[in-house]
């Protein structure tokens, strides 16, 4: 399908990447749960969320795919004692794998970076067994908020929209999954939503960060630069922009998304 990952795989976002967990970013998912089940976490990147799920279902095999063979390398790692987790890299749009080979299928953050996320939910309908649940939750840029006001994030904003249009990708992607979930093959869908917060000084200063840094060194500068969106100078200046928010003892940010859980 020739996709490209807007944000690639920087220390900046694995930064962010590393901090989810099963807790933070699958809790529409975890009552379905149960010890036993097959599991496939779809774009698993660096494995925290797989891990936690296959605690979660053990003793019930779990396995995380992605499409990078270097952060699959980096989920390996962390696999621990754990004898129920395997990772391998894979592609969304032909997973090798007969059908109905999975209890439950997990996609967080993917369909946002795909040029064809219906494909990919079919391809995940497949092997997922009858009566199966499929998880998955994205972000909605769009509706993204943060306070105090600072230009500088609204330009990022834009900015980020432009780079994942030219990617042919949609950044507002959480808005979209029972949409796709439906053309997908889906009729039995149930959305919803949560979100992240950031509001304490160690958050913001974390968050601010790796924001500062990614504008700057992970691939969605070197594309923003790459397509004609943006110069070298002015994303330093967006990186100062996060900067300065982050220190205001006021500040906030919120992200959004939507949440799907389909059954096969």
């Amino acid at each position: 399908m020739g996709d490209t990952y807007t944000h690639g795989h920087h220390e900046s976002v694995l930064r962010s990447h590393t901090w989810r967990t099963a807790a933070n970013s699958a809790a529409h998912l975890l009552p379905h749960l149960a010890p036993g089940q097959r599991l496939l976490d779809v774009g698993c990147g660096p494995g925290t969320i797989t891990v936690d799920l296959a605690d979660r279902v053990a003793p019930g095999a779990v396995l995380g795919v992605d499409a990078s063979a270097d952060v699959i390398a980096q989920a390996a790692g962390i696999v621990g004692e754990r004898s129920n987790v395997t990772f391998a890299v894979a592609d969304v749009y032909a997973l090798d794998h007969p059908d109905a080979s999975f209890d439950v299928v997990h996609a967080h953050q993917v369909l946002q970076h795909l040029t064809d996320p219906v494909a990919a939910l079919r391809e995940m309908r497949r092997v997922l067994a009858p009566g199966g649940v499929l998880a998955a939750r994205d972000s909605n840029y769009a509706a993204f908020w943060w306070s105090p006001d600072e230009p500088r994030l609204d330009r990022w904003l834009s900015l980020y929209h432009a780079v994942t249009e030219a990617n042919r990708a949609d950044a507002d992607a959480g808005r979209h999954l029972l949409a796709w979930a439906h053309a997908a093959g889906f009729t039995d869908v149930a959305y919803s939503s949560s979100t992240w917060t950031v509001a304490t000084p160690e958050d913001r200063a974390w968050w601010g960060g790796l924001w500062a840094d990614r504008v700057t060194s992970s691939s969605f500068a070197t594309q923003a630069v790459d397509y004609g969106l943006a110069t070298t100078d002015e994303l330093a200046d967006l990186a100062v922009g996060f900067r300065t928010w982050a220190t205001s003892p006021d500040a906030i940010f919120v992200i959004p998304h939507g949440e799907i859980l389909a059954r096969a």
